[in-house]
């Protein structure tokens, strides 16, 4: 796994938190929705890069 892929997992891991963390403060439910999607995907995203990864070792 290339670490650009790295960082744009992280990234959006962390942006989907920030978003959930001001969902849940502002009381915005969509927007905290919207925060465990993001974070969902780049999870999804860094299993399947691991896989990836396994198979080249």
């Amino acid at each position: 796994m290339g670490l650009d892929d790295k960082i744009k997992n992280a990234a959006q891991n962390l942006t989907g938190k920030g978003k959930e963390g001001a969902g849940k403060a502002t009381d915005n439910e969509r927007l905290e929705a919207e925060g465990h999607k993001d974070q969902s995907s780049a999870s999804l995203k860094q299993a399947g890069e691991n896989v990836k990864d396994a198979f080249k070792g």
